[in-house]
């Protein structure tokens, strides 16, 4: 039987490989078209697998949120390229494995791999088959979800910066204002009392070290250096900083004004904790020349 560009078609828009393959596939399985797709699929992880090592510090941050803002959650889907991250393929991608996670018991990534999306494959089926059709490694690196006997609310800076916010009462204004706020000034902690005890330690080490040198009296140089503890733990919680929108109150000022409290909140952004791979293509071009 030979293969038609009929079919050729049929196997593009069902796998959503190029036509060259497409075609190749069709004549390899005597135009069967169950099984150019078995044989399809098969390769595809096969290259999937082969690009599993390759570095993804490039990706989006997606949200979910349930409809009375109790429960939400803020996941980080990496690839390798910006270009392939801002797809409407990786977009759709990310947001079926959002609203995925928001309704299911899991806690770790290996859990949710297995999720079943509205296609009924698994989060981990599509993913490999997005590798094959992309060419690039994807992962779905972290998520966080959130329960709140009160409300959460969400910030997304584009697609590379997310925040989720929980507050002891549901308010999505003041949520979105004060996720809008850790997204630009990345606070350490909610509160003083949530700063690790060590890394207080290691800061008035260094004030007192820089407070001695200045040869000031002990009593001077212990009220410097409590100043100094003051103004650093005010720069790294949420409670303590500026609000972004009114430097003339704290965030933890303009939360408490309208009778609420922040729970806890999450920023993820794109790529932070990864290396990324840094090419020099003329190093690679040379080293060819020289291998010969």
């Amino acid at each position: 039987m030979s293969v038609t560009a009929a079919m050729v078609k049929e196997l593009r828009q069902r796998t959503g490989s190029g036509m060259m393959e497409c075609r190749r596939a069709l004549v390899e399985a005597n135009a069967d078209m169950e099984l150019a797709i078995e044989n399809m699929r098969k390769a595809g992880l096969a290259k999937a697998d082969k690009k599993s090592s390759r570095v993804a510090a490039e990706g989006r941050i997606a949200v979910a949120q349930s409809a009375d803002t109790k429960n939400a959650v803020i996941i980080d889907v990496n690839s390798e390229t910006d270009f392939v991250a801002k797809g409407d393929a990786f977009k759709e991608f990310a947001n079926a494995i959002a609203a995925a996670i928001l309704v299911a018991d899991v806690s770790t990534v290996e859990e949710a791999q297995e999720l079943k999306l509205a296609d009924g494959k698994s989060i981990d089926e599509t993913r490999r088959g997005l590798i094959s059709t992309l060419g690039e490694n994807i992962t779905l690196r972290r998520f966080q979800k959130v329960a709140s006997e009160g409300g959460t609310g969400f910030y997304l800076h584009g697609e590379k910066i997310g925040v989720l916010v929980e507050l002891a009462t549901a308010d999505a204004e003041l949520a979105k204002d004060v996720a809008m706020h850790i997204a630009a000034s990345k606070p350490m902690c909610v509160a003083e009392a949530d700063v690790p005890a060590e890394t207080v330690e290691k800061e008035k080490a260094i004030f007192v070290a820089q407070a001695e040198e200045s040869g000031k009296p002990a009593e001077i140089i212990e009220k410097m250096i409590g100043g100094r503890i003051r103004k650093f733990l005010a720069e790294v919680t949420l409670e303590g900083q500026a609000f972004i929108k009114d430097d003339k109150v704290t965030v933890g000022k303009l939360v408490s004004g309208k009778g609420n409290k922040v729970l806890s909140f999450y920023r993820f952004e794109v790529g932070e904790g990864i290396e990324k791979v840094e090419e020099d293509f003329a190093a690679e071009v040379m080293a060819q020349v020289r291998g010969g």
